[in-house]
């Protein structure tokens, strides 16, 4: 009986989860298209590549390390105090798909990558526009 792997295992587990999150937040810091994205955040990112990579790590089937550091994620809620519109999930979303690009995760992988990360985007969206 094969067992299938789970997306976290299909990615490279842990340590490509980390370079993917560490590309991810260097291109929000580095392309001047994401400024308004980068604006959002903090100064020091660090606490946010934290959070992001727990995050992934259960999200895409690993360990679950980000509920008993951090409670449930409740995403939407957490994001609520920010105006995330079209600008922002549309830059949000160029931003993880050049890091998936960018650490080599490509076919059908990245492509349910790129789905998945839009519903979720999407989902957090609370501006009409």
């Amino acid at each position: 009986m094969s067992q299938e792997k789970s997306l976290y295992e299909q990615v490279g587990g842990s340590e490509k989860i980390d370079a993917l999150v560490d590309r991810f937040y260097d291109l929000m810091d580095l392309e001047e298209s994401l400024a308004h994205l980068r604006a959002m955040h903090s100064q020091n990112l660090s606490g946010s590549r934290e959070k992001l990579k727990c995050f992934l790590s259960g999200w895409l089937g690993g360990p679950d390390i980000y509920s008993p550091k951090h409670g449930h994620p409740m995403l939407r809620a957490r994001h609520l105090p920010f105006q995330i519109g079209l600008q922002e999930r549309n830059q949000w979303l160029a931003c993880m798909y050049q890091a998936i690009k960018d650490c080599g995760i490509e076919g059908s992988l990245a492509a349910h990558l790129e789905e998945s990360f839009f519903k979720t985007a999407d989902w957090m969206r609370n501006q009409a526009n």
